[in-house]
């Protein structure tokens, strides 16, 4: 045999099937990196679409108090509040309306609430659908200041096809009341705190998540949208376990439930978090709150403070 340099190789019968799955894996990986790519380039313009929209909502809902941004996370996006008097010129209805604009928004429309003292619970509830449906029928841009122009809408037609009657029928239904929860522990502190936040928001609850020696969730709202967020801590899994599977609230408990004090209404707007370390500071938390009856009320359930570390 001739030494030419070369070693002749032999192609394997099945070379060009394997060649041609190879080929077949590297398009679905450009696909699947594609598509990565595209939906950071979406979340990178909507972002920049929301902060070009928040600076516009500013300029327009100056007044003291009318827009507010209370929140901004990279995981659940901006939390913004608008103030508005709408309704009939001789009584003039006060809203706020908070607005969840997710990463992706305006792609995916926002997430609604609406509260009112003038409106009950009920009403409330059916303006938020109304205002829901609308966004979800306009186009994937900016969207709030349309919504907020549509609440007028919302509340004329409220007045003209159900007056002040549901209101009265509905009174007994829409006490506050107020409630404090025990949680044993937090693994996961984002998607816990991400879910609670969430709840709060779509149920219409006001409330904070107190980290410290004892981990509390302070409520104020309907009593049956309460119960509805205690279920929700039970039965969806909130958390993650010691082998970092998610895992349900198994260990919540309900310290108290009552009706809620006049003192109460001017407190909680939004779902706060806060963190403690002393008894002191725990109890400074809840006078900011206006919540200070509610905590002389849980102070003998909550044993000693500094038997229990902090969470994670």
């Amino acid at each position: 045999m001739r030494g030419t340099g070369y070693l002749k190789i032999r192609k394997h019968p099945d070379d060009g099937g394997c060649a041609q799955g190879r080929r077949h894996h590297i398009r679905g990986i450009h696909r699947v990196k594609g598509g990565v790519m595209a939906s950071r380039v979406e979340c990178e313009a909507g972002e920049a679409a929301a902060e070009e929209e928040l600076s516009v909502l500013a300029s327009i809902y100056c007044a003291e108090g009318e827009f507010q941004l209370l929140r901004r996370s990279a995981q659940d996006g901006l939390l913004v509040q608008i103030k508005r008097t709408v309704g009939a010129a001789d009584r003039g209805l006060a809203v706020s309306l908070l607005f969840l604009l997710p990463p992706r928004y305006p792609s995916c429309p926002p997430d609604i609430s609406v509260s009112s003292p003038g409106l009950s619970r009920t009403q409330c509830h059916d303006i938020r659908r109304k205002l829901l449906d609308h966004a979800a029928a306009l186009p994937p841009e900016p969207m709030v200041h349309q919504l907020v122009e549509r609440l007028q809408q919302c509340v004329e037609v409220r007045e003209e096809s159900r007056g002040r009657e549901e209101e009265v029928t509905e009174g007994g239904g829409d006490e506050r009341w107020a409630a404090a929860l025990l949680l044993d522990h937090i693994r996961s502190r984002r998607r816990y705190v991400g879910l609670l936040q969430r709840w709060s928001l779509q149920l219409q609850l006001p409330g904070a998540l107190l980290l410290g020696p004892r981990i509390l969730v302070v409520l104020r709202g309907a009593r049956p949208d309460v119960k509805e967020f205690c279920r929700l801590l039970k039965t969806v899994k909130v958390d993650v376990d010691s082998s970092g599977r998610k895992c349900k609230e198994r260990m919540m408990k309900v310290l108290i439930e009552a009706p809620m004090s006049s003192s109460c209404e001017h407190g909680l707007q939004t779902f706060l978090v806060k963190e403690y370390k002393s008894l002191p500071e725990l109890s400074a938390a809840f006078q900011e709150l206006h919540m200070t009856e509610l905590y002389e009320l849980i102070l003998p359930l909550l044993g000693d403070l500094t038997a229990y570390g902090s969470p994670q």
